[in-house]
């Protein structure tokens, strides 16, 4: 008889006056469907009505006996965050449940809560850009970086605002059971499928510009092709501006300087072939623009520390 693998189990925080888009993201990504691998638990400090922000309340069924269960907890954002601390009760249950082996991961001002265990302490952490100064006069010891979309620091994890934690759900949904499934998320959420953590966030400028949007038809057009050379001018070409222009804005809308970006476009191509199909991996660095398996299994490991045929015996069953 064979045994079905065990889902993973996600457990979504809900704290007094929490966001409801930082709630939904985690609970959307993750939701219990065939595609996804994942059960998911919405919680609180005990169960029953949560006051949430922004003219919400939230009726949950479980309360801090889902941290025990999990393998990872969400930690939404919520209002005031800087007011006071979560209740003891809340921050021992994260703390136990980090001690047993599950990972934290907290949505824009749920780096607050994260922070009062500790946890934080000598490591990098982001919250909403409005709030990254209070995050560091309140718990020092955080190395609070404003300038990045999410961050990995192995089993604590944090992203910046709402939006950003979508690309926190899936950058861990790549880790978890690959591209593939990742990618398939995104194009469920219309969401972009990959967006480095490095990426800075978007905050007010004297004259707005959406961050990211100035070459995504440019950015697009790439992947179309990456089979073919793609070199800086034709790149520019396409997005009619001056190579010089376009290199200057594109490391700002994306955190990698362009030729940076075509060469992690095309590792993701390879991963996904890598789990999707069964060409081998000459004919996978043909398809993705890298020309030969030496050169693909040199810039797969610089970039993912991992050689090609370890990834697909990871991720292929």
């Amino acid at each position: 008889m064979t045994l079905l693998p065990r889902l993973h189990r996600v457990a979504v925080l809900v704290l007094e006056g929490a966001k409801p888009l930082d709630v939904g993201i985690p609970a959307q990504v993750f939701t219990t469907r065939a595609s996804m691998p994942y059960e998911v638990r919405v919680c609180g400090a005990a169960p029953g009505l949560v006051t949430g922000g922004d003219g919400l309340s939230y009726h949950v069924a479980d309360g801090l006996d889902a941290l025990a269960w999990a393998d990872i907890v969400f930690l939404p954002g919520y209002r005031f965050p800087d007011r006071e601390d979560p209740p003891a009760a809340v921050v021992g249950a994260l703390l136990t449940a980090h001690e047993r082996g599950a990972r934290l991961a907290a949505i824009s001002t749920g780096a607050f809560a994260l922070a009062a265990t500790g946890l934080l302490d000598g490591k990098r952490a982001t919250t909403h850009w409005h709030y990254t100064r209070q995050l560091a006069g309140k718990h020092p010891r955080v190395l609070v970086d404003e300038n990045v979309l999410f961050v990995d620091e192995g089993s604590v994890l944090t992203s910046a605002g709402a939006a950003s934690g979508i690309d926190l759900c899936l950058h861990i949904l790549r880790g978890d059971i690959g591209v593939g499934a990742s990618n398939h998320a995104a194009r469920r959420l219309v969401a972009a499928p990959h967006r480095s953590g490095g990426q800075a966030q978007y905050v007010p400028h004297s004259v707005p510009e959406p961050l990211g949007e100035r070459f995504a038809a440019t950015r697009d057009w790439a992947r179309q092709r990456l089979d073919q050379p793609l070199t800086l001018a034709a790149l520019a070409q396409n997005a009619a501006v001056s190579p010089r222009t376009f290199s200057r804005h594109f490391a700002d809308d994306t955190g990698y300087t362009p030729m940076q970006w075509v060469m992690r476009a095309r590792i993701d191509l390879a991963r996904e072939l890598l789990e999707l199909s069964q060409l081998s991996i000459e004919q996978i660095a043909v398809r993705v623009g890298l020309g030969t398996g030496s050169n693909l299994r040199m810039h797969f490991q610089r970039i993912l520390g991992t050689t090609p045929s370890q990834y697909r015996r990871t991720f292929v069953a």
